[in-house]
């Protein structure tokens, strides 16, 4: 898109046009949203969590206007993996009224090299990029710019040609979400088109997005995130990076659960509290972990995941899939008699066996754009439209 002929003026980005965000940080070059306080950061030094987090999942401006241009200046960070085939650019959805309008990328940045083979990560400086949007309707309308979900954004300047003015409050209640990077959007086609995005749309609510790719492991310093942040509706999806970092046995499961559930209750003792099991995944099924890239697979163009478990190391309380799904099915039953908000969903009836035949998951791990939407109609029906969280449908 081209530049306008309007005389466009800078609006200062501030917590009251930015939703999604937990934490707002300062750079020389601007804003950068994190999805984790600084409080929680400190405690972890893991450079995957890092990278998860602060990319800007479900993060976006949201703001009223009669604009018909809209500039944004950002500095993203893009990854590179050593072997592995050019990542596409993190994409820009324009929302007007709701509505998805446009689309855009932006150019330049930095750029983290990160050899797999080595466990190396080496960060380049770039230079920002401007993103235009021109054409928007002549009349007063409620704009979003949902930021790239996948690729850290930090945010240098909002331009406009008529004036800005924070989104009034309608009325719709909160879900916070944490989970693993499908939760995160991982291979989602666009950041509003994350399942957790287009549940949230479905059901007509405000999402905030702690999904952390490579990184719900039950971390307590999340926990207190959840436990802090307002909500009228809560879900925790659990399992699948506990398998596939192998962090955990058994014996350290349970009681972490339990301890999670516990500090979010701290703050949030009568909110509707969802425990979603994980989807299916064929390789993690019955296969403990660690789940590791397939070598063979980087210079073919197709990124692929293998388990490095032994099924037999069950015995010794290695967590598979099915044994998270049932032990986390036990522990809600057992809250259940104390908790009447706390509820448990199958992550199987999101997305399990018999989707495999048109929808498999491409890299063995993570779902794609097409199950993203299957996975975001279904929590709709399952948690909006006839589940726990069904009176907030409609809250506009």
């Amino acid at each position: 898109m081209h530049a306008t002929s309007h005389t466009l003026t800078t609006t200062p980005i501030t917590a009251d046009i930015l939703r999604g965000a937990l934490d707002l940080e300062r750079t020389e070059h601007g804003i950068l949203p994190h999805r984790l306080p600084a409080r929680a950061r400190a405690q972890c030094a893991d450079g995957q969590l890092a990278m998860a987090e602060s990319q800007p999942s479900g993060v976006r401006l949201a703001f009223r206007t009669r604009a018909t241009a809209v500039e944004l200046d950002t500095l993203p960070t893009k990854r590179v993996y050593v072997g592995a085939p050019p990542r596409p650019d993190g994409v820009y959805d324009l929302l007007v009224d709701g509505e998805l309008t446009d689309q855009s990328h932006a150019t330049g940045g930095n750029t983290l090299t990160i050899d797999m083979a080595k466990g190396t990560a080496e960060t380049r400086p770039g230079p920002t990029a401007t993103l235009r949007f021109t054409g928007l309707p002549d009349h007063v309308k409620d704009v979003e710019i949902w930021l790239p979900h996948n690729e850290t954004t930090e945010l240098v300047a909002l331009r406009t040609d008529a004036p800005v003015e924070p989104v009034p409050g309608r009325g719709r209640k909160v879900w916070l979400h944490h989970g693993s990077s499908i939760s995160h959007g991982s291979d989602a086609a666009s950041p509003s088109t994350t399942w957790p995005a287009l549940a949230a749309s479905l059901g007509g609510v405000e999402l905030i997005n702690l999904g952390f790719g490579g990184s719900a492991l039950l971390d307590p310093f999340t926990a207190r995130a959840l436990r802090d942040t307002p909500a009228d509706l809560i879900s925790v999806k659990i399992g699948l990076n506990l398998v596939n970092t192998d962090v955990m046995r058994l014996r350290a499961f349970t009681p972490a659960v339990h301890g999670f559930l516990d500090t979010i209750r701290e703050g949030h003792p009568t909110a509707p509290l969802l425990v979603v099991s994980p989807i299916l995944c064929p390789i993690h099924e019955d296969t403990p972990g660690p789940s590791a890239f397939d070598v063979t697979t980087l210079g073919t163009g197709r990124l692929q995941f293998t388990a490095t478990g032994d099924p037999a190391d069950r015995a010794n309380g290695k967590l598979t899939l099915n044994v998270i799904r049932d032990e986390l099915a036990r522990i809600v039953r057992q809250r259940e008699a104390d908790d009447p908000n706390l509820y448990y969903l199958d992550g199987r009836d999101l997305y399990g066996e018999p989707d495999t035949t048109d929808l498999p998951l491409p890299d063995q791990l993570h779902p794609d754009a097409a199950t993203h939407r299957r996975m975001g109609e279904r929590f709709s029906q399952l948690a909006f439209r006839d589940g726990p969280f069904g009176e907030a449908e409609g809250q506009v």
